[in-house]
């Protein structure tokens, strides 16, 4: 019967893999339609005047809003995580994160103070539900055929750029020409059209994701011989002091910024106390991990070495690469030329056409062939699908008519931070292949190359700001920096993004891998944070010295770290015994 467990799954087939990865492709699609859709939106709208309907908030504590909620996103996870493994199951968790993801959407429509910070909250814990456990249902899906699971993840994370490329071209555009409640609304619709069609089709996933067992003999705890290392009472209250300091501070340095220091948790610990609390919890955690790295046998240990100084590297990596929303968004609005006229706005308006309807074909010929395998069984969910396609069909040929009547359009400033998903879904194959040809090159030099073209990306910038003055508020560049940042990180996120993940699952004994993947996901959040910190100093920086050099200075960053993993290649491979 194990034998028949997964194999059941390949009895209903579309393109190859089982119809229920393609019930999993859409609804993430969906989730990533609403939360990208949503984080377009999010600075812009903060930042946007008062006579513009928006906040009229300083960059400053836009940025430090933006970074804690993204940050928070990524710490949430453990949380989802940790629930579904021991308490509810995969497909609660994700039923459950949808349903607070809707809500939190439906609260940022209302946009008043209070519901903008309860849709922020309700985003935070329905993405810790919902984001760790869809790709732990296709791991059980491809159990026993393990040769299927590359091309099921290739396949999955297409959903997730068509979703993000989606949400964020429609959100973005109604949110900026049309109101930001019909943006953040919209997140909300497709969030619980994903919610809707998962819950309707769930029975396709068999046994999977129900609630788990607790007499699993064969769990990986007893699969490997290492030595044990539980945590002892003193090591779980230094966890304890370090969760409570970190999570208190990502809260408390938004709200110290935008209250003028009237709200600050940490005041009595003078006028740096947020930074005191920070670096004390970084220091604590710092010294725990250092402890228990030397509670190991020799080779365990330094394969742990390894993944902390890979997930180091990755800090740098999102604290730069997060730049998207905040200050590129804020540099395409302000300093960069968007209005179209003559033939370069003949050419976007075709270019802009060709983007939006031939993803939405492709999707739309996916979305026929599921109907074709599950129409019979489950037809609601599939009328649920199909409705979601009519309203992102209108809503897209409402925009590109609207476009075409404009005389000189003008390009939409979160219009390019689509570019990274149409860019990831272009050149992933060839990354792919690379990966998997002779001239693979070591973990330690896909990272600097990653770094490296982050860096080139954020020259691009920095050199096409180089004319704009000291303090000045508005500019016109060419866009075509922009779309050169776009490719640049785009390619640099190839060599980096999918790495990390899969040397975490290689390197780690079996038993480790939710903590150190709990490590993982600590580093993207505190990466998150980092992002919002740089771009919390962009203007202080574009007031004293131009826009320009801040831009150089994430250059120079990301070039020290591109250096620091290439030298560093030696010493890491002996640290990975023979792991590539």
């Amino acid at each position: 019967m194990e034998q028949n467990s997964t194999d059941q799954f390949f009895k209903s087939t579309v393109l190859g893999h089982p119809s229920g990865l393609f019930v999993l492709f859409f609804t993430e699609m969906w989730e990533r339609f609403s939360f990208y859709g949503m984080r377009a939106l999010l600075v812009l709208f903060l930042t946007a005047s008062l006579f513009d309907e928006g906040w009229g908030w300083p960059r400053e504590h836009a940025m430090a809003l933006f970074g804690s909620y993204v940050g928070l996103v990524y710490l949430s996870t453990m949380l989802g995580g940790y629930f579904a493994d021991k308490i509810i199951g995969y497909r609660w968790a994700v039923v459950i994160g949808a349903l607070l993801m809707t809500l939190g959407h439906g609260s940022m429509a209302i946009e008043t103070p209070w519901s903008i910070y309860l849709g922020l909250a309700l985003l935070v814990f329905g993405n810790g539900f919902f984001k760790p456990n869809m790709t732990s249902i296709i791991s059980e899906m491809y159990q026993h055929r393990p040769e299927k699971k590359d091309g099921a993840y290739t396949i999955f994370y297409m959903g997730v750029n068509a979703g993000a490329f989606f949400g964020i071209l429609l959100c973005g555009y109604l949110g900026e020409k049309v109101g930001w409640s019909l943006g953040f609304g919209l997140a909300g619709i497709f969030m619980l059209f994903g919610l809707i069609q998962f819950w309707l089709a769930q029975n396709i996933f068999g046994d999977i994701g129900l609630k788990p067992k607790k007499d699993d003999e064969n769990s990986v705890e007893y699969l490997d011989k290492d030595k044990r290392n539980p945590f002892t009472t003193w090591q779980l209250v230094v966890i304890g002091i370090c969760i409570l300091l970190g999570v208190m501070w990502i809260l408390n340095e938004p709200a110290s910024l935008v209250t003028d220091g009237r709200i600050n948790v940490f005041s009595f610990l003078g006028e740096n106390g947020n930074n005191i609390a920070i670096l004390t919890a970084i220091g604590l955690f710092v010294l725990l991990l250092i402890y228990r790295l030397t509670q190991y046998s020799k080779t365990t240990m330094e394969k742990l070495i390894a993944v902390s100084f890979f997930a180091f590297l990755t800090i740098f990596f999102w604290a730069i690469f997060e730049q998207s929303p905040g200050t590129l968004t804020i540099f395409a609005r302000d300093y960069t030329d968007r209005v179209l006229d003559g033939s370069s706005g003949t050419i976007f308006k075709i270019v802009n056409s060709c983007m939006t309807i031939i993803p939405l074909a492709i999707i739309t010929w996916v979305l026929i062939l599921l109907f074709k395998q599950t129409f019979k069984k489950y037809a609601m969910a599939n009328i649920i699908l199909g409705l979601s396609f009519v309203i992102v069909w209108s809503v897209a040929i409402w925009m590109l008519n609207d476009q075409i009547n404009e005389e000189n359009p003008e390009v939409p400033a979160s219009w390019f931070s689509t570019l990274n998903s149409l860019f990831i879904i272009a050149l992933a194959p060839l990354f792919s292949k690379w990966w998997e040809s002779k001239y693979n090159p070591s973990a330690n030099m896909k990272y600097g190359i990653g770094m490296f073209l982050l860096a080139l990306g954020m020259a691009c910038v920095a050199f096409g700001a180089g004319g704009i003055e000291p303090g000045a508020k508005t500019a016109s560049v060419s866009m075509i920096w922009l779309i050169l940042v776009y490719l640049f990180h785009t390619m640099g996120e190839l060599c980096i993004s999918p790495v990390g993940l899969s040397y975490v699952s290689k390197l780690v004994p079996a038993r480790m891998i939710a903590f150190m993947f709990g490590v993982w996901y600590l580093a993207v959040a505190i990466g998150m944070k980092g992002a919002g910190k740089f771009g919390e100093n962009v203007d202080k920086i574009a007031d004293e010295n131009g826009i320009s050099y801040f831009f150089w200075m994430l250059t120079i960053v990301s070039v020290i770290v591109a250096f620091f993993s290439i030298i560093m290649t030696p010493v890491i491979k002996r640290l990975m015994h023979g792991v590539r």
